[in-house]
């Protein structure tokens, strides 16, 4: 037997019981393993029900090109029903997106357009606003946009919730999801409540988003919005396939948190899978142990694990990205914690209209030798070092006068307080002249030099 389109072996993906992870609980906890699809990724089931769907209404005709704003799996599903059915796709997404993600969208044929993370999420250079202006400049395309397409709930109502349910032959009694887009938790849940009103649904989300937040207090908290590691989960904006009111709980997870439990997956239960499914995992573990007293030998908690482990080679299943981004425990002798009770300073920034003169009299008055560029909005946007600023002033000595902006190199590095030295050192030997400290007593920003982790290891010989 055989199928006439990669597209038919999308859906009926397995269920495999976590056994090491979960040894201490009283209940079944088993994993809907989405990367058995063939876009390995829970996404093939909504990239295909929306262009579907689309064809339906007359909105995507022959030789028409596919518009969306992805985190990288959607726009898999999409591109493997672009090539079956013979549509054009052009993706954006963000800079935060591993570059594996990136190359292999590239590879199924796709136009890749990446776009700045740290940008409001109206702001015309933002990932959602891109893919909508496009949709509108070109002809003949469809946006199907994710985040609101009714598509996206109603394929997990009519394919994902009953897997489930069927499954586990109606025995499931509580289900863990993350959420993006909210169409993979939203239509599982309402499937499954239909089918027994008591089942619990469990939304987990990173911090950084605005969804835990959202649904415990209803307010869309904008503080509480920052960049965050783990890919393809949590939002800054409330998506129009996030149903709240069919989930009974919310938990959050940090970023180390995903990538270490990510890890655990792969070498404890053999499940190479991706950031979210860690984040997923680790939110429903801390859950059931939370709640350990309510749970009993009859009951089954399905989490949803929605992509693999390959995506992430660069990032989570490697030690230098890890160790850089403070992920690793290595019990450090010292954190960049322990040098900042000595040697850290307060951060003097310039702005990017400022002149290379204004730059420089900062350098002199503070006695420093590098300076965040920060916008208006507090962004830091680029920095100045003083190995580039003398760079500059030797070749044009006219460059006084020059714009900040026109000199300005990458953004420094931003870490958290807890990462080790050697990860500290990675960023600063990678050519950073400092990096900034964003964990301090008093929520404001620390800098670090090479000068000052030279000092604090000299201290500690």
């Amino acid at each position: 037997m055989w199928h006439d389109s990669v597209l038919d072996t999308i859906g009926n993906t397995p269920l495999v019981r976590l056994n090491a992870l979960a040894s201490d609980l009283p209940c079944t906890v088993l994993a809907k393993v989405e990367f058995f699809n063939p876009g390995a990724s829970v996404k093939d089931r909504i990239g295909l029900a929306m262009v579907e769907d689309a064809e339906r209404k007359g909105l995507l005709k022959p030789g028409g090109t596919i518009i969306e704003g992805t985190s990288g799996n959607t726009g898999f599903g999409l591109a493997l029903v672009a090539i079956a059915k013979g549509y054009r796709c052009i993706f954006t997404t963000t800079d935060k997106q591993s570059q594996a993600k990136i190359d292999s969208l590239r590879a199924l044929g796709a136009e890749v357009i990446v776009c700045p993370t740290a940008v409001a999420p109206d702001d015309p250079r933002s990932y959602y606003s891109v893919a909508k202006r496009l949709s509108e400049e070109i002809p003949n395309s469809f946006y199907p946009n994710q985040y609101d397409h009714p598509a996206n709930a109603q394929a997990h109502y009519e394919s994902t919730g009953p897997e489930l349910w069927e499954q586990t032959e109606g025995r499931i009694t509580h289900f863990v999801a993350g959420a993006g887009t909210g169409g993979t938790i939203s239509g599982t849940t309402r499937y499954l409540k239909e089918q027994n009103a008591d089942i619990k649904a469990i939304g987990v989300d990173p911090y950084g988003s605005v969804y835990y937040t959202y649904f415990h207090t209803g307010v869309f908290e904008e503080d509480e919005i920052y960049p965050y590691a783990t890919e393809g989960v949590g939002e800054d904006i409330l998506a129009g396939n996030m149903d709240f009111s069919i989930v009974d709980d919310y938990v959050r997870v940090t970023d180390k948190e995903a990538m270490q439990m990510t890890r655990r997956l792969a070498k404890e239960e053999g499940l190479f899978v991706g950031q979210s499914c860690g984040m997923a995992v680790a939110g429903a573990l801390d859950w059931m142990r939370e709640h350990r007293d309510e749970l009993t030998e009859d009951d089954v908690v399905v989490v949803l694990l929605p992509d693999n482990g390959f995506r992430y080679l660069a990032k989570t299943f490697n030690d230098d990205w890890m160790r850089q981004n403070g992920f690793l425990d290595e019990n450090p002798a010292l954190t960049a914690r322990d040098v900042m009770e000595t040697r850290a300073h307060a951060v003097v920034s310039v702005a990017p209209d400022a002149t290379l003169a204004d730059a420089v009299a900062e350098m002199t008055t503070h006695g420093i030798s590098q300076l965040p560029v920060y916008d208006a909005d507090g962004t830091q946007v680029g920095s100045l070092t003083e190995r580039r600023v003398l760079a500059r002033l030797v070749a044009d000595p006219d460059s006084r006068q020059s714009a900040v902006s026109e000199v300005m190199g990458e953004p420094f590095p931003v870490v958290e307080a807890d990462i080790s030295i050697a990860g500290l050192s990675t960023h600063l030997e990678a050519g950073a002249g400092a990096v900034l400290v964003r964990a301090t007593s008093d929520g404001e920003p620390r800098i670090l030099t090479r000068s000052d982790l030279i000092a604090a290891l000299a201290e500690q010989a």
